[in-house]
C-alpha cells in the first residue's frame, strides 16, 4: 500500500527539538479557569455616591434631617441609617447618642440589640438544614422533640413555626421560672430544655389556619437547629452564615466573653422617660442579659454594616461574594406569602413568609422590639436599615422610607 506523506519523516533529534519549543510556548499561555458568571458570585456591598445608582443626594439628605429633628425634639436618643441600592451603600449616617448620659455619640459601627431581627437569620439556619436533608418544612416538631408528641402539639410542623401559623398562643419568651439544674439536667436552663416545655402547652388554634406572632415558636426552631446540627445555635449561625458572609460583628449574647471584647460598642437601650420627659437607660452594656442562654426569638447583636450584607445575600438569590448560603429557590420560598397577617383589614394585604414579613408589593422586612428595622425591595434593588435603641420613641421611619423611594430618579 502506497502512503502519501506531506512531509518526509523527521529525525528523532528534530522531533525532540520541536516538542521542546512547543512546550515552551504553551508554558507562556495562561491557563484560563472557566468563567464564573457574576450572578453566581453575588453582588458585594460597596460604597458609592447616590448619583452612581440614580438617587438624589439632596432628597436623601431630607430623610436624614427627619431623624436629626426627631433626636433634637427628644423623640429618639440616637439612630443609624443605611440605604443601599444595587449593592452600593449611598447613605450611612450615625445620629444622636449611643450613651447620652456619658456623652458617647452614636457611631456607624455601633452594635445594636436586634431583638426580632434575629428571626430572618434563624429561619435561614433552618433553611440550610432543610437543604442538607437534616430537616424538612413538613417535619412535625414531635419527630424531633418527644415532649411535643401529644394531642395539643403533635400536629405543629416546622413550616407552621416559621410562619407564625403554629396555633401557639404562649405569651412569654419562656415559661417562668426557668428549669433549675438537677442531676438529670445539670446544665439547665438551656434552649432545648426550655423549648421542650412548650409541647405541654401546645396550640390553642388549629395549626396552619391563623397567624399569631409567637416567640416560643421561634425558640423551638432554635432548639431544632441545635438538635439537627449537633452544635449550639450561635455556633451554627456563625459557621454557616456569619463567617462565610464576613459578618464579623454579629453575636448572640450580650456578655463580653461571647462578643470578642466588643461589649463596649453596644448602645444603651432606652425604654422609659423620666418625670421631666428625658429618656432613662433600660439596659446598659454590662447589665445581665435578658435571658441567661442564647435564644432564637431574639438576642442577635449586630451592626448596620453586617446586616446589610445579610440582606444583600437575599437580594442576590442566596449567594454573596462567591459564598452560597441558600439556593435561589429557598430565597423565593422564604420571601413569599405563607399566611396573611392582617385578615379583614381594608388596607393592603400583609403576610408572613419563612422568617420575613412580606408586603403585597413584594417588599420583605422585619423589625425588632428594641428599635431596629430592615426592608428589602427586590423591584428596586433597595435595602433600607433604620436602627435605634429607643423602641418606645416616635420614629419617623414610615416617612423616611417614603423619602428614600422618592430619591430614586427616573
Amino acid at each position: 500500500m502506497t502512503r502519501f506523506l506531506l512531509h518526509p519523516p523527521r529525525r528523532p533529534s528534530e522531533v525532540s527539538l520541536m516538542m521542546t519549543r512547543l512546550l515552551a510556548v504553551l508554558a507562556l499561555i495562561p491557563v484560563l479557569a472557566p468563567a464564573i458568571p457574576v450572578a453566581a458570585q453575588g453582588t458585594v456591598v460597596t460604597r458609592a455616591a447616590p448619583a452612581d445608582v440614580g438617587m438624589s443626594e439632596g432628597v436623601l439628605a431630607g430623610g436624614v434631617a427627619l431623624y436629626e429633628e426627631a433626636i433634637e425634639r427628644g423623640d429618639l436618643v440616637g439612630a443609624v441609617l443605611l440605604v443601599a441600592k444595587d449593592g452600593k451603600v449611598v447613605l450611612h449616617e450615625a445620629l444622636g447618642w449611643r450613651d447620652k448620659a456619658r456623652g458617647i455619640p452614636m457611631e456607624p459601627g455601633t452594635l445594636f440589640r436586634m431583638a426580632s431581627n434575629t428571626k430572618p437569620p434563624v429561619a435561614t439556619a433552618i433553611a440550610t438544614l432543610v437543604e442538607d436533608g437534616k430537616l424538612a418544612y413538613d417535619d412535625l416538631a414531635r419527630e424531633h422533640i418527644p415532649s411535643w408528641d401529644n394531642y395539643r402539639a403533635g400536629f405543629i410542623n416546622i413550616g407552621h413555626l416559621l410562619s407564625h401559623a403554629s396555633g401557639l398562643r404562649i405569651p412569654t419568651l419562656f415559661p417562668q421560672p426557668y428549669m433549675e439544674p438537677s442531676a438529670e439536667h445539670p446544665g439547665a436552663p438551656t434552649l432545648q430544655l426550655e423549648a421542650a416545655r412548650f409541647g405541654g402547652v401546645g396550640a390553642e388554634a388549629i395549626p396552619g389556619t391563623t397567624y399569631s406572632y409567637n416567640n416560643p415558636g421561634y425558640n423551638t426552631l432554635g432548639a431544632l437547629v441545635e438538635m439537627a446540627s449537633g452544635i449550639p445555635l450561635e455556633e451554627y449561625l456563625d459557621r454557616e452564615i456569619y463567617t462565610p458572609l464576613g459578618m464579623h460583628d454579629s453575636y448572640h449574647h450580650e456578655v463580653a466573653e461571647m462578643m470578642d471584647g466588643k461589649l463596649d460598642r453596644m448602645g444603651v437601650v432606652y425604654y422609659e422617660r423620666d418625670g421631666e420627659g428625658g429618656w432613662m437607660p433600660g439596659w446598659t452594656p454590662g447589665d445581665p442579659p435578658q435571658v441567661p442562654f442564647v435564644r432564637a426569638s431574639g438576642g442577635m447583636i449586630s451592626t448596620a454594616d453586617d446586616y446589610v450584607i445579610f440582606c444583600q445575600m437575599f437580594l442576590n438569590g442566596g449567594v454573596y461574594d462567591g459564598q452560597r448560603i441558600i439556593s435561589e429557590e429557598t430565597v423565593a420560598l422564604m420571601t413569599s406569602p405563607k399566611i396573611r397577617t392582617n385578615p379583614g383589614s381594608e388596607g393592603p394585604a400583609r403576610y408572613y413568609g419563612y422568617g420575613w414579613s412580606v408586603s403585597e408589593d413584594g417588599v420583605y422586612s422585619h423589625t425588632g422590639s428594641d428599635g431596629t428595622g430592615a426592608w428589602v425591595d427586590p423591584s428596586t434593588n433597595l435595602i433600607v436599615l433604620v436602627f435605634t435603641q429607643t423602641p418606645r420613641g416616635r420614629d419617623p421611619v414610615a416617612r423616611f422610607r417614603e423619602i428614600v423611594n422618592l430619591a430614586i430618579e427616573g
